[in-house]
Formats: C-alpha cells, sequence, structure tokens
C-alpha cells in the first residue's frame, strides 16, 4: 500500500478493510450479478496491478494492450496479455515507446470512444486506439485536475453520461459534447468520484448501476437513487480511493462467453 502510485499524500491505506472492499465488489460481480470472474494474481513487486483497468481496453472481440503512463506500471500488462490470449481475443499490443494509454482516460459510450489526454496518456496513444477500434469514432479530451477522464465521468446507462460538478468535469463534458455527432444525456453528481460508476446490461438483471455508497458519498448517491429504471448497488471503495483507485479501476469488462 505504501509503495501504490499516488497524486497527493494522504491517510495510509488501511490494508485489512481494502482486501474487504474488494472481496465484496467481486462477490457482487460473481455472486449477486452471476458474472465469470477471473482474477489475476496478485504481483508483489507491482503495488498498483489491482488497477487492472489501466493495462487493456477491451472492445467486441479486440483488445487492445495498452502501455500506461507510469513506467512503474508496464509490467502489469503481461498478466493481462495471458488472460486475454486464454480468452481468444484479437490481441494488439502497442509497442510504439512514443506512446503511453491508460484505459482510465479511455470512455467507450457504446456509439464512439473519448479519450483523455492526461499526464498518463498521450495523443499517440489515443491514435493507436483509434487505429485499433477503426469502426468507432475517437476524440481526444484534455484532463485538467484530475488523474483520468474517468475521474470525474463514466457511463451510468446506455446513453447516459455520469460527470462531476467540478469545473474540470464540466469543461471536459463541454468538449465531449462538442466533439460528438450523438446527444447524451447527462447525470450531474455532487461528487467527481462519485461519478465514477459501473454500468451493466445484464440480460437476466436488466440494468445495473455499482455506484459509490451512501456513506461515502451522500449527496451523490441521493442523485443515483433518482434512477428507477435500474437495480442500484452501492460499492464502498474508502481505501483504494486513498490511491486514486475508483470503482471501474479494478475491472475489465469482455462481453463474452467463458469456456475456463
Amino acid at each position: 500500500c505504501r509503495q501504490a502510485l499516488r497524486r497527493t499524500s494522504g491517510p495510509e491505506v488501511d490494508f485489512a478493510r481494502a482486501e474487504r472492499e474488494h472481496e465484496l465488489y467481486v462477490g457482487v460481480l460473481r455472486g449477486k450479478l452471476g458474472l465469470q470472474v477471473l482474477e489475476l494474481p496478485a504481483d508483489e513487486s507491482l503495488p498498483d496491478c489491482v488497477f487492472v483497468e489501466d493495462a487493456a481496453v477491451v472492445c467486441e472481440e479486440t483488445a487492445l494492450l495498452t502501455r500506461p503512463g507510469a513506467p512503474s506500471r508496464r509490467k502489469e500488462v503481461e498478466a493481462m496479455k495471458r488472460v486475454l490470449e486464454s480468452l481468444n481475443l484479437n490481441i494488439v499490443e502497442m509497442v510504439d515507446e512514443n506512446a503511453t494509454l491508460d484505459g482510465g482516460d479511455v470512455l467507450f459510450t457504446g456509439r464512439e470512444f473519448f479519450v483523455g489526454l492526461s499526464r498518463r496518456t498521450n495523443q499517440r496513444g489515443a491514435e493507436i486506439l483509434a487505429d485499433t477500434f477503426k469502426d468507432y469514432a475517437v476524440s481526444t479530451v484534455p484532463v485538467h485536475d484530475a488523474l483520468h477522464l474517468k475521474s470525474f465521468c463514466s457511463m451510468a446507462g446506455p446513453n447516459l453520461i455520469a460527470i462531476g460538478s467540478s469545473e474540470a468535469a464540466q469543461k471536459a463534458l463541454k468538449t465531449m459534447q462538442q466533439m460528438s455527432d450523438h446527444r447524451y444525456d447527462k447525470l450531474t453528481v455532487p461528487d467527481d468520484a462519485a461519478a465514477n460508476c459501473i454500468y451493466l446490461n445484464i440480460p437476466s438483471k436488466g440494468h445495473v448501476l455499482l455506484h459509490r455508497a451512501p456513506e461515502e458519498y451522500p449527496e451523490s448517491a441521493k442523485v443515483f437513487e433518482k434512477l428507477k429504471d435500474h437495480m442500484l448497488i452501492p460499492i464502498a471503495n474508502t481505501e483504494l480511493e486513498k490511491v486514486d483507485g475508483l470503482l471501474t479501476c479494478s475491472s475489465v469488462f469482455i462481453n463474452k462467453a467463458s469456456e475456463l
């Protein structure tokens, strides 16, 4: 916990609590929602490896292995490559040494990609993503005062962008609206971190939304509770947030039946 990257110094991570919160997160995906969950082995030499989202971008049958912006995280991609190969996905590797891309900067709306240009992701990384997923428009969005694009936004429904209230978040949303030919609905929440939620459309369950727990972000939770068509599942993430981890960071969703 002490070696994990973090934007600002703050309270130390309670490791036992972090483990419990992560187990509950995995338990919701596997037990409550019936998803197949493939857990990558922990690697003690890679303190940020729990944040698997940054190592790959998966869309349909193609997986782009990223080149994380932090050099200390580049080896994380190796474990991700092995598990994605086992699923027989089309693997694309980012080998250009001038490119950086973190999955946390990639927002796929179902129609198009928005890629945040941040300290971790550059223009070349966005270009390689565009070359990989040629069927979709790809637009870049400058990210200020945040680690990643998804530090203050995510999809909360098929056409619904959850967005934080900060100036940086609202500025990014305005850019996304200007870049897109499509009009998205928006769900504005008071807390940027709470805007990072997980939307899933599961055949047997319908619209499912994992969002931050009311005890963490009470005002934002009230906004999510207005989504009457969703199965709402509050998830606590107090410990990983201390090292910049949000709900989407710890998983990569793949729309594919696994034979494993």
